[in-house]
């Protein structure tokens, strides 16, 4: 196993494990928010980087809108920051707007987590413990998330054992980015979602669930991410998949712009956040030099539909001894 030293933050190293498969795929992982700093996939006799991230992890903790982490405790946004369970109301810290966002500006992606020493150059596993009140949420949580590296695709399983009941919800954040160009408005995305959840003009869920059919949203016969004027479209969005659908199917595709690499995405998850870097502007160059506005990476963020503390309608993420948390998705990036 590869490990290299990036850091420290708040007197705890950060640490860099590469993984390489037999294919020559490499991917570098911080235990830093378990963030995907680096995946470069080999095409045409060199490597190209295929996700947004900084060439060091000093940018990381004021920069990053979340390049590569695991976000939570609770992905994504809770209206107005508080929530209630069992008759109690719990308070959380608003960090954007006037919600909670990816479980606040402490969540899990902003932690140094343990990398197991026991990793391998096809697979890490990194663990942490958040303690009751992290973040305002209850319950003592153990953490485990597990990274390997299979030919070309890259498998993600989360794990989370609370000691009493308490919302979970965590997803992978990576951007992406299959072409050498400065944005990803000429990638043919295709996600094979139904329905949608309408959100409010601060992005928070309404509690509404409605079809894709003749809006934006409607991705299941692809698109690229331009109107007919050429025209930027604006995506962050929970996208719904279908109720008893083939598992073994990916849920996205994406051709890159030059249609010389693909991403497909596999999930055990009911939704996908589906992002375009609408909002992107990091103040820092980024892999390579690049500088990452509006529109320089894709985000396929496969969760629980957010708002769910909020709506009952919506799938509980409510998790307790006898009910862990239980996650896993996979990425596949390859030469076409």
């Amino acid at each position: 196993m590869k490990v290299r030293q990036m850091g420290t933050h708040k007197g705890r190293a950060v640490e860099q494990v590469t993984l390489v498969s037999v294919t020559g795929v490499e991917v570098d992982i911080m235990n830093y928010g378990v963030v995907v700093r680096d995946w470069r996939v080999p095409l045409e006799g060199s490597m190209r980087s295929v996700v947004l991230g900084f060439e060091s992890f000093e940018p990381y903790p004021e920069h990053s809108p979340h390049f590569g982490s695991l976000a939570g405790r609770v992905a994504n946004r809770i209206a107005m920051a508080r929530f209630d369970l069992d008759g109690q109301t719990f308070e959380l810290p608003v960090n954007e707007g006037d919600y909670c966002l990816h479980g606040g500006p402490e969540g899990l992606g902003f932690q140094v987590w343990e990398l197991d020493p026991e990793s391998t150059t096809e697979r890490a596993r990194f663990t942490h413990f958040s303690p009751e009140g992290a973040m305002g949420f209850p319950g003592n949580v153990s953490f485990e998330a597990i990274y390997t590296l299979s030919d070309n695709r890259l498998r993600l399983e989360l794990f989370a054992h609370p000691d009493r009941r308490t919302p979970i919800s965590l997803v992978q954040h990576q951007y992406f980015n299959l072409g050498t160009g400065t944005d990803v408005l000429d990638h043919h995305v295709t996600i094979s979602a139904d329905r949608y959840t309408p959100v409010s003009e601060n992005l928070v869920p309404t509690g509404e669930v409605l079809p894709v059919a003749g809006t934006i949203y409607d991705l299941r016969d692809g698109r690229i991410l331009r109107d007919q004027a050429g025209q930027p479209l604006n995506y962050d969005i929970n996208l719904c998949l279908p109720e008893g659908r083939d598992f073994a199917e990916p849920l996205v595709h994406v051709t890159g712009p030059d249609g010389k690499l693909g991403l497909k995405l596999w999930s055990d998850r009911p939704g996908v956040q589906f992002y375009n870097g609408v909002w992107t502007d990091a103040k820092v160059p980024g892999l390579g030099g690049k500088i990452y506005g509006p529109y320089s990476g894709l985000c396929f963020e496969d969760q629980a539909w957010p708002g769910a503390l909020n709506h009952a309608n919506f799938p509980s993420i409510i998790h307790d001894p006898d009910n862990p948390y239980r996650h896993w998705c996979e990425i596949e990036i390859a030469p076409l």
